[in-house]
């Protein structure tokens, strides 16, 4: 088993799920892939499952009934991945909006420069879109920016869904109380990784849009994003973010017989 596993979900996505399995798989270091896959009506799965036979012990498919959100597909992928013992888990979209090629910058900036969580940012050198209409690039950028206003995390692509974790971030964040599903989730992520005090660096990527497949975004994604945004502000007002939580006080009187010099 390699250390890393790239998270993949997929609904939809026959035209870009051979290639784009085959081109991690390419790469001169070895990544696991997983494919979280919500009941694809097109046989994105069945194309997965014939690989399997070709690339056994390296790729893995879950099928999940219907669509059920891109966050939980990570939760669920997280979750997979911690119990077969992962060291590095990446998130990356199927359609080479990312480039694979960039796992291994994120890799690197994790286990070289001895980062917690790296994001390949968008925004953290300029703006680096490509094939985006204005409109879009101008709302992604703006999110951004209202993000860090509000939270006052010094992150330039708070919306940005390309991103390594090591295994210890996703197992003191508590995964069972993420609240968003869409693309609030990718800023909640970073908001718990930010408060629990990791290391978070970002690395500078191009940013491609799809060329082949449809686009899943919406406006009700991005409506949740703004107003999830004000909730995880003002609900972590409440919460403690202690990474390592403190050992409960013992009775007095087991105190004072600990310290008591006839007990010794």
């Amino acid at each position: 088993m390699n250390d890393s596993l790239v998270i993949i979900p997929t609904y939809n996505e026959r035209e870009n799920a051979e290639l784009i399995i085959r081109k991690v798989f390419s790469l001169p270091k070895p990544f696991d892939v997983l494919i979280i896959d919500d009941g694809s009506p097109d046989g994105t799965a069945q194309i997965v499952r014939d690989l399997q036979t070709e690339f056994p012990g390296r790729l893995f498919l879950e099928e999940r009934a219907g669509k059920q959100g891109l966050g939980t597909a990570y939760l669920h992928g997280f979750r997979w991945g911690l119990s077969r013992g992962y060291s590095y888990l990446f998130e990356m979209d199927a359609d080479f909006s990312h480039n694979p090629e960039d796992l291994i910058r994120l890799y690197e900036a994790c286990t070289l420069e001895n980062q917690d969580m790296a994001i390949g940012s968008r925004y953290i050198h300029g703006v680096n879109v490509v094939n985006w209409p204005m409109n879009r690039v101008l709302m992604s950028w703006f999110a951004s920016a209202y993000v860090r206003f509000i939270t006052g995390m010094p992150i330039m692509d708070a919306t940005a869904g390309f991103k390594c974790y090591t295994a210890q971030v996703l197992r003191v964040i508590p995964l069972d109380r993420i609240r968003f599903i869409g693309y609030a989730f990718q800023i909640e992520m970073k908001w718990l990784a930010f408060k629990y005090g990791f290391r978070i660096r970002e690395v500078p990527i191009i940013f491609t849009d799809r060329t082949r497949g449809a686009s899943k975004m919406s406006k009700g994604i991005f409506k949740e994003a703004l107003l999830g945004v004000i909730q995880m502000k003002v609900s972590s007002w409440f919460r403690r973010f202690d990474r390592f939580p403190t050992p409960p006080a013992l009775p007095v009187s087991a105190t004072a017989a600990t310290s008591s010099p006839e007990t010794r």
